[in-house]
């Protein structure tokens, strides 16, 4: 996919621009405010989507080129309730096709790095173990499961992982085939990787954050819910 095309948006500007806006209100009194607003089965839905996130479990992008890609990997994180996608943009921009990322983008969390060391340094001071995707891994999807904290790291479309960034993983795992295939599109191995990875593990957000991420819901997903808060003196600047 092009990234000139009109569905390609950097969605780390617009998210930040979001959460900025939010993070100037305390989540119990954005919720005090909206939470009367939605139906007892919409709160259920959403309180149980959050209590099922996982922080245990991210994803690193090493300079992703196709927006294509990069919203596949976006709603692979949703679906599995995976929070956090980490991307290096060694080299551009992030990108993501928001007619694939389909508002996955408002819910993961995205944190970009301008280095392979920067995202290193941070994900091992969370004491997560990344593990390379490799066609040749010691580890297949299954043994992701077992892993306490997990970093699963997708190369680049092209080039694959930057060296930096593969020696820093302690192991590497493959998505088992039976076809002459060799490889598999970087965001079908994403996806299938987080699935396993997340398979029966229980949603370990803290409270905290699950508050916040239930106060950006409301404010995301009920109609008019800026103009219901600006009423009440909390006025979110969106477009800031």
């Amino acid at each position: 996919m092009r990234r000139s095309t009109t569905s390609c948006s950097p969605v780390v500007r617009e998210q930040r621009k979001l959460l900025r806006a939010i993070a100037r209100f305390d989540a119990a009194q954005i919720v005090s405010h909206l939470d009367a607003l939605i139906t007892p089965e919409r709160r259920a839905r959403v309180r149980g989507v959050i209590a099922g996130r996982l922080a245990s479990v991210t994803a690193v992008m090493d300079a992703p080129h196709d927006p294509h890609n990069g919203a596949a990997v976006l709603r692979s994180c949703d679906a599995f309730g995976v929070q956090r996608l980490h991307v290096i943009e060694r080299r551009e921009t992030f990108l993501a096709a928001t007619s694939v990322a389909r508002g996955s983008e408002r819910w993961v969390d995205i944190r970009t790095h301008a280095t392979s060391g920067e995202a290193i340094a941070l994900l091992r001071a969370g004491g997560y173990e990344l593990i390379a995707t490799h066609p040749d891994g010691t580890l297949v999807p299954d043994d992701l499961a077992s892993i306490p904290r997990l970093a699963v790291v997708l190369g680049n479309e092209r080039d694959g992982i930057e060296q930096e960034l593969m020696q820093a993983c302690s192991r590497s795992v493959r998505v088992p085939m039976r076809g002459f295939a060799e490889s598999l599109n970087v965001s079908v191995t994403a996806a299938i990787l987080l699935a396993r990875a997340a398979e029966r593990r229980p949603g370990d957000l803290s409270s905290q954050e699950q508050d916040a991420l239930y106060a950006r819901a409301l404010v995301l997903s009920l109609p008019h819910a800026p103009e219901v808060l600006a009423a009440r003196g909390m006025q979110l600047d969106l477009d800031a």
